[in-house]
């Protein structure tokens, strides 16, 4: 029997050295093991290798028993850690309401101390409610810093799940969560980044049906789709309550971000863009390509006019079109006017099919 336990630990600390997964060199011994088994049930008694491995093979079904029972117990107990932890992370956690506790006013020191959002700047973020339209490239840097800033409620609208080729730029979804719906994932994300958030996830897409009850619910919208259908239909419904809405645009190595706010008298999405370009005229990150970081600079900077239009901090890119250009390192700014022919909140304006 020796010689086998031999065995064993010589092919354990093979596999440990080249690298070998445990449970790969855990597959090794079983197999060994069942190499030895299979001996004592074929080989007649007294064969020169049943009596090296010691002659019977009871000591060995019960050595496998008793491995299978470690292995079994170990296996349930890790389930059920998994269980439980899943079950704390999907708990709902709600924004408290009230004075900042200490650990509140800790976490939030850094924006309190400055003077342009203050402590009743910080009380306007917790209080406001921001709708987030897509958990993609743009969507994942903005959830990440609307969270970590302090907003109080984050509504996450997307219908897709998460895939291997989001993970090269969309930050808020890791590995371990391919499959899963994004909106899920980045809920996940958000309440472990802030507990002290209240994320409504919304696990479908943005249709017509639903798009006016869902933002009458929210102070102001963060537009992140990469279709033209949602962008114009974000854009109508936008105008029509009056509710802010902050665009972000990506291609390859170029990103833009504008604020539409109608109410306040900017032109709309549609004044800039009044129809969606012929198809393979703007493809899409699939098609052309997209830097990497790209998305994280444009997301942010949603996310920091956003926190800004809250807190009344500074200006905003109200009426104003920001493009950067990764490629060459170059920002420009160019302002936006309202279009007399607008079919959105243009003079004469009609009801548009969204």
């Amino acid at each position: 029997m020796a010689v086998i336990f031999a065995m064993a630990a010589a092919l354990w600390g093979l596999g440990a050295v080249m690298g070998t997964p445990r449970r790969m060199r855990w597959a090794m011994v079983g197999v060994l093991w069942g190499g030895v088994v299979l001996l004592h049930l074929v080989l007649p008694a007294g064969h020169p290798l049943r009596l090296a491995t010691g002659e019977t093979a009871a000591p060995w079904l019960l050595l496998g028993g008793a491995a299978a029972l470690v292995l079994s117990y170990r296996w349930g107990l890790e389930r059920l850690r998994r269980r439980v932890g899943g079950d704390a992370a999907a708990a709902p956690v709600k924004a408290t309401d009230g004075p900042f506790t200490p650990i509140e006013l800790n976490r939030y020191a850094r924006h309190i101390v400055l003077r342009e959002i203050g402590g009743p700047g910080q009380r306007r973020l917790k209080d406001a409610r921001v709708l987030v339209i897509g958990a993609g490239g743009l969507g994942s840097p903005a959830l990440l810093y609307l969270a970590a800033s302090g907003v109080g409620t984050i509504g996450v609208i997307d219908d897709d799940v998460v895939e291997g080729s989001n993970l090269q730029r969309q930050v808020i979804h890791t590995d371990a969560r391919i499959g899963m719906p994004k909106v899920f994932s980045a809920e996940m994300a958000m309440r472990a980044l802030n507990p002290f958030v209240t994320v409504r996830p919304y696990h479908r897409r943005l249709t017509d049906e639903i798009a006016d009850d869902l933002f009458s619910e929210y102070d102001l919208i963060l537009d992140g789709t990469d279709n033209f259908d949602t962008r114009y239909l974000s854009n109508a419904v936008a105008h029509r309550l009056g509710k802010p809405l902050f665009s972000g645009a990506l291609s390859q190595w170029e990103g833009q971000v504008s604020l539409f706010d109608t109410a306040r008298g900017t032109p709309c999405y549609a004044c800039i863009f009044p129809q969606a370009p012929a198809p393979g005229l703007a493809p899409s990150c699939a098609e052309a390509g997209v830097f990497a970081p790209l998305p994280g600079m444009i997301g942010a900077l949603m996310a920091a006019e956003a926190v800004k239009r809250i807190t009344g901090a500074g200006d905003t890119l109200s009426g104003v079109m920001m493009i950067q250009d990764a490629l060459y390192s170059d920002t420009r700014r160019i302002t936006l006017k309202q279009s007399a022919d607008c079919p959105v909140c243009g003079p004469g304006r009609k009801e548009i099919e969204t």
